[in-house]
C-alpha cells in the first residue's frame, strides 16, 4: 500500500520517515502516526493512510490529531499515576496493598505490596469467573473481582503479565489512594499538565477525532518480516486452560473495541485512547521538560521506573520478560532504543518509550491490530530507524 506521508522530521531523522513509508509498502499498515521528542522537543512528526483500518481512498483520512486506542500501552501511564502518587508522598510501595484498600487483603493477599502489582508480581493474572465486557467496566466489579480472587503463585515470588487484571489492580489503588476516579485522575494531572491528547474514558467530545480499529496481516511478499511465534507460545495460546488463555480471557468475550460504550469507560490495563503525540509527550514528561508541558518525574522517580523489578521466564507470556515498576524494560521480549530504556507496548500495535540517556521519547499508534503482544514488526522497525539516526 503506498501512501502519502504527512508530517515532518527534524535533520537527521530521515530514516523514521522512510522506515514508517515502508510500513505501509512492506507490513500491511492501513492507517497509523508515530511521534519522537528528543530532549523535550519534537523531532519526528507523521501521520498517513486512512483514518478507519477498512478506510477506503474516498474515506476519511488520517489527519494530524486523528487518535487510536493503545490497549496495554495504557498501563505505563497508569504506571506513571501510581508513581506520581509515591513521590508525592501519597502511596509507599513498600506499603501492603491492604493498607489502602482492606479488602484486598483476603484469600492469601495480606502480604501483596504494592510494588509487587507495579511488577506483575501479585499473582492474580486470571480471574475464575471472567468478567463480561459491561461487568469489566463497572470499577467496583472489577475491584471486588480481584479483591476475592486467590493468587495463582505467593504474591511476591514469580513474575507473570497481569494483562487484564491490571486494569482493577491499578485503577483501584489510585481510587482508594486519591478518592477519585482513575480516568479523572489521569485527566487532571497527568494529560492537562503535559499537553497531552489522551484519555482514559473518552469524552462525547472527542469522538470524532478516533479511527475504526481492526485486524490486519503484513503481505506475503514481506518474506522474513512476518513474524511467527515459537511453539511453547502458540501452544499457550491455544490452550484454552492455560494461565495464557485465562489472562487475557479476564474479559470474556473480548470487548468491541469500537464500541462507544466500551470506548467510555476507564480500563487502565487495556483501553486507554491517545494520539502518537500524546504517549509521546508524556513519556518526555517523565525523563525530562517538555515543550508547552510540565515534567512530571523527579530524577529519582524516573530512576525508580526502570529499576529491575523482575526478569526470567513469564508464566503468563511463556517467554522471558522485565519488569520494573509498572513498565516493561529492554530486552529479547519488548525490545526498546537501548539497555536503559523503559515504556509498554500494546498488544498488536501501539509502542510507547523513553530513554533518559539519549533523552528520547517515542510514540507509535495504529489502527491495525497484528496478533503480536510485545514486538509488533512495525513499530519494532521505527526502533530501528530511531537507533540508526542517532547513530
Amino acid at each position: 500500500m503506498d501512501v502519502d506521508v504527512h508530517g515532518a522530521v527534524a535533520e537527521g531523522f530521515e530514516p523514521v520517515r522512510e522506515a514508517f513509508a515502508a510500513n505501509f509498502a512492506l507490513l500491511g499498515e492501513r492507517g497509523a502516526a508515530v511521534a519522537v521528542y528528543r530532549d523535550g522537543h519534537k523531532v519526528v512528526d507523521l501521520w498517513a493512510g486512512a483514518k478507519d483500518v477498512d478506510g477506503t481512498a474516498d474515506g476519511p483520512a488520517w489527519e494530524r490529531g486523528t487518535a487510536q486506542i493503545v490497549r496495554s500501552a495504557t498501563k505505563g501511564v497508569a504506571a506513571a499515576a501510581l508513581l506520581l502518587l509515591h513521590q508525592r508522598g501519597e502511596l509507599d510501595l513498600d506499603a501492603p496493598v491492604g493498607a489502602y484498600w482492606p479488602e484486598y487483603k483476603a484469600a492469601g493477599k495480606e502480604h501483596t505490596l504494592v510494588r509487587h502489582l507495579l511488577a506483575h508480581r501479585a499473582g492474580i493474572p486470571a480471574l475464575d469467573r471472567p468478567l463480561t465486557p459491561a461487568e469489566a467496566a463497572d470499577p467496583d466489579l472489577g475491584a471486588a473481582a480481584v479483591a476475592a480472587q486467590p493468587p495463582v503463585w505467593e504474591p511476591g515470588t514469580d513474575h507473570g503479565y497481569h494483562a487484564q487484571t491490571y486494569s482493577w489492580l491499578a485503577g483501584e489503588l489510585i481510587r482508594r489512594v486519591t478518592g477519585r476516579p482513575v480516568g479523572d485522575w489521569i485527566a487532571d494531572e497527568i494529560a492537562g499538565p503535559v499537553g497531552a491528547d489522551l484519555w482514559l474514558g473518552l469524552p462525547e467530545s472527542e469522538h470524532a477525532r478516533v479511527g475504526c480499529v481492526g485486524p490486519v496481516e503484513a503481505p506475503e511478499t514481506a518474506g522474513t518480516l512476518k513474524t511467527r511465534p515459537k511453539r511453547a507460545v502458540a501452544e499457550a495460546y491455544a490452550d484454552p486452560d492455560s494461565l495464557t488463555r485465562r489472562a487475557f480471557a479476564a474479559i470474556t468475550p473480548l470487548p468491541d473495541e469500537n464500541d462507544p460504550a466500551y470506548r467510555a469507560a476507564a480500563l487502565p490495563a487495556s483501553n486507554g485512547i491517545a494520539t502518537a503525540d500524546g504517549l509521546a509527550r508524556v513519556y518526555a514528561s517523565l525523563i525530562g521538560d517538555v515543550d508547552g508541558g510540565t515534567r512530571l518525574f523527579t530524577a529519582r522517580t524516573t530512576e525508580l521506573a526502570r529499576a529491575e523489578q523482575s526478569a526470567g521466564p513469564d508464566r503468563v507470556l511463556v517467554v522471558g520478560t522485565r519488569f520494573g515498576l509498572g513498565y516493561m524494560l529492554h530486552g529479547s521480549a519488548s525490545p526498546l532504543l537501548a539497555p536503559g530504556s523503559f515504556g509498554h507496548p500494546g498488544r498488536g500495535g501501539a509502542l510507547a518509550f523513553a530513554d533518559p540517556e539519549s533523552g528520547i521519547s517515542f510514540g507509535y499508534v495504529t489502527n491495525g491490530f497484528r496478533t503480536s503482544v510485545t514486538a509488533d514488526p512495525r513499530a519494532q522497525a521505527l526502533v530501528r530507524a530511531l537507533r540508526t539516526a542517532l547513530a
